[in-house]
């Protein structure tokens, strides 16, 4: 049973015994910095249940628990809020509960838990991988990663969109326009090599367009009816009749594509366990529209086509089954959904990181999947995240101005180097080592940037801000990290002995302010871990992290570490800040950040 969960437990104790009341609830906050004490009790809910004086209500509880709680010593009331002291030795206890190996914060999976599927990327082969797939990809990751270290098991997916007018139009470009290019002939990775030909086909499409109007024909039919759309259409029926040139064609370009992807995934430092194909699931899904049917949970009109009207549960009448006997877009992530359950027994829950602009397609296929009878259905969650913006302004693939995700880090990685060079700490480096520090640094800044701000929010990406060496920045964190292991490398004497809370010689009878504080910053990582994994949210960690390196460093400026003038403390104070960067490692871990040794 944690601290809090004590105190509360006596807090309602101490009041039903006095007050004849029994609380629901009690609320704790963290002390303000300008009053004594480790956690508050706000008596003011309380008011609600209690006839009196706050303060004396305060004082009431305060002394009952200082007379029944071991760790609590001391208290002081400030009108509705109840300032309770913690003995040093809880927190030096707990301190030696924190043991050096990886496993503190984590929770290891339980056995017959059902298991969580993450899908994440799922990119069109027609185009490289942006800034946006970006953000995808690293919430995705983490979000995996997180609830790993919560005690789920966890698989990692994409379903790839390899099929579709999109992809016809970049094969088309490439027979019309390529001359047999390949990336071998052009140095260029495979996916930016087909992305080119996706921009050629829009740019000869407007075209076509512009001549069309020029003749005297409306804007919006040349936009249907310009020959190279036609012959894009005319392709994906070519593929969908399984047409031995088109499907040789695409499945060229298509590898060209995977080669390109696998490269990128790597550079960013995110995997999968399972991928998914669009042409292998664009079938699944349509033996559920007759089943639906059936049960009632959808109904046909008299065109044939096949609804699901879900108006009673504020939505719309949402398309199944084309009157043709052809599925949509939702039929096929019917069937995948199921198919994924198929695949993974264990698995128990699905979760989707797809931009918001997809809010409600996801409400509508959960819902539809709850209908259908699904019970792992109710265990569906959307990942919905805003977009990311530039300074200036909206990336457009058909334009080609979008912020290629290899050239980012690039980007990154130069401006990291850049900055390193600056500050003048690489001494010693050999070139080699210089490049992977760098790639770390502009990797760090990139991930910390995205990661740090609440999934539901917009971002504006600025790369220079991002790799700031102060303030809210991976950089930031990482070059504490790095100050920690160079106090480790200078520390000459044994600092592995364990030191209780006991005026004994040889032991540690109390603690300085900044390391209490210090302390209790750590004791918050195991629920920090929990509260993210629940909320899907990687800001909470990220943040987190921050908050704890703030507290190092004021730790580190007010503090003498290595220079404390007995052993006892110069080893408690190693100790900690051991296990300080045990935690920023294991929480950037969770975030796909690497920490430099060295900075």
């Amino acid at each position: 049973m944690s601290l809090q969960e004590t105190l509360q437990n006596k807090v309602k104790h101490a009041v039903s015994t006095t007050f004849n009341v029994n609380l629901e609830s009690v609320e704790f906050q963290a002390t303000r910095k300008e009053f004594a004490g480790d956690m508050t009790v706000v008596i003011f809910p309380m008011l609600r249940f209690i006839k009196g004086n706050p303060v004396q209500i305060g004082e009431t509880i305060g002394n009952y628990l200082v007379e029944n709680v071991q760790e609590v010593k001391a208290f002081n009331v400030v009108k509705g809020f109840l300032n309770i002291e913690i003995d040093d030795a809880y927190y030096i206890h707990f301190f030696n509960t924190i043991k050096d190996d990886e496993t503190y914060g984590f929770v290891a999976p339980k056995a017959n838990e059902k298991a969580i599927m993450v899908e994440y990327s799922s990119p069109n082969t027609n185009k490289p991988l942006h800034l946006g797939h970006v953000r995808n990809n690293l919430l995705g990751y983490s979000v995996a990663e997180i609830l790993k270290a919560s005690g789920k098991k966890v698989y990692k997916t994409q379903i790839i969109n390899d099929r579709g007018i999109h992809i016809c139009k970049s094969m088309l470009a490439w027979k019309r326009f390529g001359n047999g290019e390949t990336p071998e002939s052009t140095g260029l990775k495979g996916d930016k090599l087909v992305g080119n030909y996706y921009v050629k086909f829009d740019q000869a499409y407007k075209k076509e367009i512009e001549q069309l109007v020029a003749s005297g024909i409306s804007e919006e039919v040349s936009k249907k009816t310009a020959p190279l759309l036609m012959e894009a259409q005319n392709m994906l029926l070519k593929w969908e009749a399984g047409d031995a040139e088109t499907v040789a064609l695409w499945k060229m370009m298509n590898g060209w594509v995977y080669e390109g992807f696998n490269e990128s995934y790597k550079n960013l430092g995110v995997d999968f366990d399972k991928l998914y194909y669009e042409s292998d699931t664009y079938l699944l899904g349509k033996e559920f529209v007759a089943e639906g049917l059936n049960k009632g949970v959808f109904t046909q009109e008299a065109d044939g086509s096949v609804w699901c009207d879900l108006t009673e549960d504020g939505l719309d009448k949402k398309i199944v089954q084309r009157s043709d006997g052809t599925a949509v877009y939702i039929t096929q992530d019917i069937g995948t959904a199921i198919q994924r359950i198929k695949d993974f027994p264990d698995v128990g829950g699905l979760v989707y990181t797809v931009g918001n602009e997809q809010d409600y397609h996801f409400q509508v296929l959960f819902l539809i999947l709850k209908k259908l009878g699904f019970e792992w259905a109710k265990n569906l969650y959307h990942l919905s995240y805003g977009m990311v913006d530039l300074p200036s302004g909206k990336m457009k693939s058909r334009e080609g101005t979008v912020v290629d995700a290899d050239d980012l880090i690039d980007e990154m990685t130069k401006t990291a180097g850049e900055i390193s060079e600056e500050l003048g700490k690489l001494d010693g480096y050999s070139e080699e080592e210089k490049q992977a520090l760098y790639k770390t640094i502009g990797l760090g800044a990139l991930k910390y940037y995205i990661l740090k701000v609440d999934p539901k929010k917009r971002i504006l990406f600025d790369p220079k801000e991002s790799i700031d060496f102060q303030g809210n920045t991976g950089p930031f964190i990482q070059y504490t990290y790095a100050r920690i292991q160079a106090i480790l490398r200078k520390a000459d004497f044994d600092y592995t002995v364990t030191l209780n809370a006991s005026n004994s010689n040889g032991n540690k009878p109390c603690l300085h302010h900044k390391e209490k504080e210090l302390i209790k910053q750590l004791e918050l990582f195991p629920e920090i871990i929990q509260n993210a994994a629940a909320q899907y949210s990687p800001a909470l960690v990220a943040n987190y992290t921050y908050e704890l390196v703030k507290e190092f460093n004021s730790f580190y400026q007010n503090v003498s570490i290595l220079g404390a003038d007995n052993l006892n403390d110069k080893t408690f104070r190693v100790q900690l800040s051991k296990k300080v960067a045990g935690t920023i490692k294991k929480a950037f871990g969770v975030l796909g950040i690497q920490v430099p040794e060295r900075m």
